[in-house]
């Protein structure tokens, strides 16, 4: 798609309807912005712009697809620096600032931020992570204007920063919120600034302040910063005097933030509320430029979208002839085979959700937000009419229909959990019942089981134990009953159409399987299906049979007068009998649950049907299976039958004939019947809608609004008043041209609940290419006019998940040597050397080396190159920790580091503790924690008592438990280590593990669980949970566990590889054996009894 500020140019002008005058837009949201002695450079619609520092009709530079970002004027002037994506990468660019062909000087496959240039304008100053040991922060590199090698600087740490006017200082943060939706934030991670002698290596902190400190900007000797200290709370421009050690305010604004300021020979500009203010130095006064852009506003054009492969949600017609599909927002119909699709609703303003058929096959049931919240809202089935809203419910979120089979009533789960039956003939509207732990993926599940009668639902929800129950609502009495006990998990009801049985899946087998590491078990696979009688004059579905011969023609198997002719068979599937009354004796319900055969396993979409009990297989916990197959139990056949060997899901026609079935990004009809195939897809394909980008947006931002408003586990949004943040942040959606733009609004919007884990981001917006680069695991250096291998990134030898090719058994290449050529192309030096390899990832390439800087002797070697080294380079870092610790202990402590509370968290863990609990003390390192999990296990582990010890004949006596490490501990932690890194060593304090050391954590003890998807696909997160200790007080949030040690990461100590977090924890734990050694009993001697 081309961009919006395509210009458009004829022999005669621009090409307007109306004069250019007319044609230029009074741009807003206007971002990352400098300035020069005369111009300004910024971003808007993710492009680089330039203008005159007064204002004025401002002129795009750079066109790639993708977002540019960061540009920065040379100290002439005269060239524009930036990051942007010309050739598949996010790079740094230089390009002359009235336009030009931009010089690509970064290569490598990681992303590098453009910073600022060097005061004499030959070098850059740009920020990585292509060689850091955590994902969790980046790199400072200088690099020549010219291009060439880069040459990381000597801090360990750095996300933004800027060299003083004489060249012998950095000023740099080593921590950064600035892309970070959460503002008032006072946790651990609130950067500062830091001041480094480039000559003396000497570092001071220059703000030490609870506040947001950053965006350092040299102006002689005044350093002017961003910091969010005033009384407001809101990010504005402040000042500190070198010379006097004084800190002054400098901007007052109130109602936004100031973003990414930067600084000139004369001017500091940057943008507030989507504007751009520049603030003369002399004077400090701010005014606001006007500027104007000639675009052709390509991007709020309407255009026809395909939405096929962005499936939400459907449901099957009652016959199984057409189907009905959600996608970005709007509702289709499909034929099942042949015929039309058709959009039912047409409205990109507006979203419309959950569709559900109602059985007598008239009416497509939905929630709209047409009305400012999302309604149920009726619309005949087959195109014809106007939808009509059935109900004014307000705010708050709604789930799926589920209609009765009378089409007469409906029942739905809102967000709150509440389970809400609605008679339509009335319009009555009953909370009938509501959930305890229900969070977005059990409510999008929640599925209640109608009665053929249309009088009773089936429901389970959970108890005050977590367990589930199975209840039962009389429609007609509005009694509730609870059937099952919920002493054995039960949920997942599912009403037999004929009226017999009630079935429901239910977690009762318990099979244990144990570690191969240790004695600890779990228990998987325990979900069986259990049918109940409905009355007690029903037998068991697996009752006894006893074949006899019928006693006259008119008498089928069961002993049932059969029918006469094939005319009920005939009747047309539009026109359903009255249903029987279903009759269900409560008392000793549970009483007569039989469990059927299938054997115990993890199942779901349980269903029923004329004769047969459908549900879903899912793989089997410890399986090597990946298939979902969808089954049934044929009742008379007492036997399992396969209707698809694999599907993410399915749904039952009303006739039960039917279903609806999504597998593999495909959906199709196929009758209930063993071995079906996917071969007649829906044509998915051709569902196409309209998308009007501005009213996309702004239902967008009002989703986001709602949501959060909806789902946040405080409904008093942390007191923020929440209708004037939609006025205030609503107001700028009118300057909105890119998803970009929108983004950034709905960041600052739910920045204003000050809450951790609030994140947006993704969504329709404009993706540049993606050529990946091939990497070698190694450290380059340029050593006599070729780049050589200053060092092999190794992990420790045990570690085969990744390691550098050149590391590989067999490949003749060593540290010291120079590689030359690759695939027969000489290195150019004028390049960095990821020059070389672009497009070769995980790709086999012929390396040509030599001992010497000549292709004399040279040698070809065949290898395959990494995709990224981030793994290998964090494995090397662990393994020279665990070293350090080993020889600084004479291999007395063990080292055990743990990357984040997740799945991968948890294995390093383990890994690395299993094989260490002989040694008498452990360092347990958190530091740049990524969180995942609550890690109450990690505790468990750790903090294992002995028991007992066990006398055996021969070799070393056992103890109780087998595997466990009772000697003192230290926890390392730092700012980077949040969310589960918050509650790690959190728990590790409470239970008296050991100090904990170094500095304070991040501070984001509110997680989420998942809210509805925004229609465009982008990502937004509700914080749905909140921590409070065993005081009744909120803690952590915003502001981290402090360490009982502190300890800085003072850059001065950290020159080539020094680590005083590690020193103080290894002697802190040297000092803990010395003052009380864990001791281990003697044997006592042999009993003579």
């Amino acid at each position: 798609m081309h961009k919006f500020v395509r210009f458009a140019v004829l022999a005669g002008g621009l090409l307007f309807a109306a004069g250019a005058a007319d044609a230029q837009i009074d741009a807003r949201l206007l971002r990352q912005p400098d300035v020069s002695a005369t111009e300004v450079a910024f971003v808007y619609g993710g492009d680089i712009w330039v203008v005159s520092k007064t204002g004025g009709v401002a002129l795009r530079l750079s066109t790639p697809m993708g977002e540019e970002s960061f540009p920065r004027f040379s100290p002439d002037g005269q060239q524009i620096a930036f990051t942007g994506n010309y050739d598949g990468n996010r790079d740094i660019f230089v390009m002359p600032t009235k336009g030009g062909l931009p010089t690509r000087l970064t290569h490598h496959p990681d992303p590098d931020r453009m910073l600022d240039w060097y005061p004499d304008g030959k070098s850059i100053l740009f920020a990585t992570p292509m060689t850091s040991e955590k994902r969790r922060f980046n790199k400072l590199y200088q690099v020549p204007v010219t291009g060439g090698l880069p040459e990381v600087l000597p801090v360990p740490y750095g996300e933004f920063g800027t060299i003083s006017p004489d060249g012998t200082t950095l000023a740099y943060m080593p921590l950064s919120r600035d892309f970070r939706t959460w503002k008032r934030y006072r946790g651990g991670t609130a950067p500062e600034i830091w001041l480094f002698g480039l000559e003396d290596f000497q570092a001071r902190n220059l703000t030490q302040n609870d506040a947001n400190d950053g965006q350092p900007m040299w102006h002689g000797s005044t350093l002017y910063f961003l910091s969010d200290r005033d009384a407001n709370l809101r990010a504005n421009i402040w000042a500190y005097e070198l010379e006097t050690d004084t800190v002054r305010q400098v901007t007052y604004f109130e109602d936004f933030d100031i973003h990414f300021p930067a600084i000139g020979p004369d001017d500091l500009v940057f943008e507030n509320g989507g504007r751009l203010y520049v603030m003369d130095l002399e004077t400090e006064i701010a005014n606001p430029i006007d500027i104007k852009v000639v675009t052709d506003r390509a991007t709020m054009r309407p255009r026809a979208v395909n939405v096929g492969d962005r499936l939400t949600g459907g449901d099957i017609s009652p016959s199984g002839k057409r189907a009905v599909l959600s996608a970005r927002g709007e509702i289709f119909s499909l034929p099942a085979e042949h015929g039309v699709v058709r959009n039912l609703t047409r409205t990109s303003a507006f979203a419309e959700r959950h569709p559900a058929w109602s059985p007598d096959g008239k009416t497509i049931a939905y929630f709209s937000d047409r009305s400012g919240e999302y309604e149920l809202t009726f619309r005949p089935a087959d195109g014809s009419g106007e939808e009509e809203t059935l109900t004014e419910l307000g705010p708050g979120y709604r789930y799926t229909p589920m209609w009765s089979p009378d089409s007469k009533k409906i029942v739905f789960i809102d967000n709150l959990q509440a389970i809400h039956l609605f008679d339509i003939e009335s319009d009555a509207m009953t909370v009938v019942d509501r959930g305890l732990w229900m969070t977005q993926g059990g409510l999008d599940d929640f599925t209640v089981s109608w009665s053929s009668d249309s009088r009773w639902f089936a429901y389970s929800r959970g108890l005050d134990n977590r367990q589930s129950a199975v209840f039962l609502y009389d429609a007609a009495t509005g009694e509730q009953h609870q059937l099952t006990s919920g002493f054995v998990d039960s949920f997942n009801p599912a009403f037999d159409p004929e009226g017999k049985y009630l079935y429901y899946l239910s977690a009762r087998t318990y099979d244990p399987i144990y570690s191969s590491f240790d004695r600890t078990w779990i228990y998987t696979n325990p979900t069986n299906i259990v049918a109940v009688p409905l009355r007690t004059d029903v037998p068991s579905p697996l009752a006894p049979r006893n074949d006899v011969e019928a006693s006259g023609e008119d008498e089928d198997e069961n002993g049932e007068e059969a029918k006469k002719d094939g005319k009920d068979e005939e009747k047309d599937d539009e026109t359903p009998e009255k249903a029987e009354d279903v009759k269900i004796d409560l008392e000793g319900f549970e009483a007569r649950a039989v469990v059927l055969p299938p054997d115990a396993g993890s199942y779901r979409g349980l269903a029923a049907v004329k004769g047969k009990v459908i549900f879903q297989r899912r793989p089997r916990t410890g399986s090597d299976s990946e298939k979902s197959p969808i089954v049934f139990w044929d009742l008379k056949d007492r036997e399992e039958k396969t209707i698809l060997d694999n599907a993410d899901a399915y749904g039952l026609s009303a006739d039960g004939k039917k279903m609806i079935v999504l597998a593999n990004g495909k959906v199709a009809i196929v009758k209930v019947a063993a071995k079906q195939k996917m071969d007649k897809p829906l044509a998915t394909s051709s569902m196409e809608m309209v998308v009007n980008p501005p009213e996309e947006w702004r239902q967008i931002f009002n989703d986001a609004w709602r949501l959060e408003r909806d789902y946040f586990y405080d409904p008093n949004m942390h007191g923020v008043d929440w209708l004037a943040m939609r006025e205030r942040y609503g107001a700028l959606l009118d300057d909105v041209v890119t998803r970009w733009d929108l983004n950034f609004i709905i960041g600052e919007l739910i920045g204003e609940m000050n809450t951790s884990h609030s994140y947006r981001g993704g969504g329709d917006v404009e993706r540049g290419d993606r050529r990946r680069v091939g990497l070698l695991g190694v450290d380059w250096e340029l050593t006599d006019g070729a780049y050589r291998i200053a060092r092999i990134v190794t992990a420790a030898p045990w570690d085969t998940e990744v390691r550098s090719p050149l590391a590989e058994p067999g490949v003749d290449v060593s540290e010291g040597d120079w590689v030359l050529a690759v695939n027969g192309t000489a290195l150019d030096t004028s390049a960095d050397p990821w020059a070389a390899f672009e497009g070769l990832a995980e790709t086999t390439v012929i390396l040509t080396v030599n001992d010497q800087p000549s292709f004399d002797g040279a040698r070809d070697v065949l290898i395959e190159t990494l995709g990224s080294e981030a793994r290998l380079r964090n494995l090397a870092w662990i393994e020279r920790n665990r070293r350090k610790v080993d020889k600084a202990t004479d291999g007395r402590v063990g080292y055990v580091y743990v990357p984040s509370t997740g799945i991968g968290g948890q294995t390093e863990l383990y890994r690395m503790w299993r094989p260490q609990i002989s040694k008498e003390g452990l360092i347990i390192d958190e530091r740049f924690n990524d969180g995942g999990q609550i890690p109450d296990r990690f505790i468990e582990i750790l903090n294992r008592p002995l028991y007992n010890f066990w006398a055996v004949r021969s070799g070393l006596d056992w103890q109780t438990p087998f595997t466990s490490q009772i000697g003192p501990k230290v926890m390392l932690i730092n700012a980077w280590s949040g969310s589960g890194g918050d509650a790690f060593p959190y728990y590790f304090r409470a239970a008296g593990l050991g100090p904990l050391i170094g500095t304070r954590t991040w501070g984001g003890l509110i997680g989420y669980s998942g809210c509805p998807a925004l229609v465009d696909g982008g990502r937004l997160t509700v914080p749905t949970f909140s921590f409070y200790d065993l005081d009744g007080e909120w803690a952590v949030e915003n502001y981290g566990v402090d360490p009982d040690i502190e300890v800085v990461d003072d850059p001065s100590l950290m020159i080539d590889g020094g680590d005083p977090q590690l020193d103080r924890a290894i002697a802190e734990v040297l000092d803990a054996l010395e003052k009380n050694p864990p001791t281990r009993p003697e044997r006592p001697a042999y009993p003579v009894r």
